[in-house]
């Protein structure tokens, strides 16, 4: 959104803490609420890897067969597509989706992603998804292996995402933004009689109605 114009640069840093402490805090909630289950299963031992592991409860690891490129190539493509996809639903002058199912839209895109992509990695998709839960895992008794584990894998699910995001971003404006038609810089032409101004609003609104009905279907 930054990239595109559509957020205040000043409203970014704002927007980052808040994802952070959210993430840091819901990763707090589980281990609060799962903390007897945590301590009967791992006999108070909280470890990122072994057969008792835990960490990848709350932060991304990447699976045996992952390479470092292609975890941060996964995270690019992934993130990229979440980002194009929104910007397609919510944009004024595109088709998107339907007034009010806009949340809807976005969640569905974002089950198709982690459906058809988390085999590698669980797709964090958003720095502050991954970043802050394993903040909390660093302080809660996992330690620094959190972000040792895997050759320092940590950065991939941050640096990634930014990447992608910006990525998803640029195409969209290139391929699609760029291309929508600036009805302001059309030439307004009166109708000569109110009477057939009256009947082209009737018809533009009933046009409206029907579409908005299709898409509603």
């Amino acid at each position: 959104m930054v990239i595109l114009g559509k957020l205040k640069i000043w409203k970014f840093p704002i927007y980052v803490t808040a994802q952070m402490l959210g993430a840091f805090v819901g990763a707090a909630a589980v281990f609060g609420l799962y903390y007897d289950a945590f301590m009967d299963f791992t006999s108070g031992i909280l470890s990122v890897t072994g057969i008792n592991a835990t960490g990848h409860i709350f932060a991304s690891y990447p699976g045996r067969h992952l390479t470092v490129l292609g975890g941060f190539v996964d995270q690019v493509v992934g993130t990229g597509i979440l980002v194009l996809c929104i910007l397609a639903v919510v944009d004024g002058r595109n088709i998107g989706a339907p007034r009010g199912v806009e949340p809807l839209a976005v969640g569905l895109i974002l089950l198709g992603i982690s459906v058809s992509m988390g085999l590698n990695c669980g797709y964090p998709l958003n720095p502050a998804r991954d970043l802050g839960p394993r903040l909390f895992t660093a302080a809660a008794g996992w330690g620094m292996e959190v972000f040792s584990t895997a050759d320092y894998w940590w950065w991939i699910p941050v640096a990634g995402p930014l990447v992608g995001g910006v990525a998803g971003a640029v195409i969209y404006f290139l391929l699609i933004e760029l291309h929508h038609t600036n009805h302001s810089d059309k030439p307004h032409e009166e109708p000569e009689e109110e009477e057939e101004e009256d009947e082209d609003e009737d018809e533009d609104s009933s046009l409206k109605d029907k579409y908005e009905m299709i898409n509603m279907s």
